[in-house]
């Protein structure tokens, strides 16, 4: 059978407990993690937190995320029309880099597997055919049709064009 990647939805907070169980079975596995700005502690310490609450992403054949079940931690399987959803290499791709290249990550809910006006802005290799949205007001936005969210994340000016990806040599935010 072909592995595929499957989503997993987990108790709540209990993510990376399930990750470690998964990690000691040598599963593949995979929680987007984003930085967690916490000017309320008086300790400057990073934190973390999941970019999808109670999700965890497993590369595994459609029988072995059956099993997953099992797992202490674990509530069931993400479904679509009554079968797991597979979500695309592309996009755990995309999720993989996106959170890579940058801090300030929000989600927003979209429609599963929904056409939406789509905009080539550059070239990426998580641009994934075309589902950058915009790039404007130091945001960026990415669609993943298969998970129904939009990754926006908050642009620095130093990091509009990311790694190596300049549209244009002179190109400066507008002031406001």
């Amino acid at each position: 059978m072909q592995k595929n990647w499957y989503v997993i939805y987990t108790r709540q907070q209990a993510e990376k407990k399930v990750a470690a169980t998964l990690a000691k079975k040598k599963i593949e596995h995979f929680i987007p993690m984003v930085y967690v700005d916490n000017n309320k502690s008086w300790r400057n310490k990073p934190s973390f937190k999941p970019l999808f609450k109670s999700y965890v992403f497993v590369n595994v054949t459609e029988q072995q995320a059956y099993s997953l079940l099992q797992i202490d931690g674990v509530i069931n399987i993400l479904h679509w029309l009554g079968k797991p959803a597979v979500i695309n290499e592309t996009e755990i791709n995309a999720i993989r880099e996106f959170t890579g290249d940058y801090q300030d990550i929000d989600l927003e809910k979209l429609q599963v597997n929904s056409p939406v006006a789509e905009r080539n802005i550059y070239r990426s290799s998580y641009e994934m055919e075309g589902n950058i949205i915009a790039v404007k007001n130091k945001t960026i936005k990415i669609n993943l049709p298969s998970l129904g969210y939009a990754l926006i994340a908050k642009l620095k000016e130093e990091s509009v064009f990311g790694k190596e990806r300049a549209l244009l040599q002179n190109y400066t935010f507008a002031q406001s």
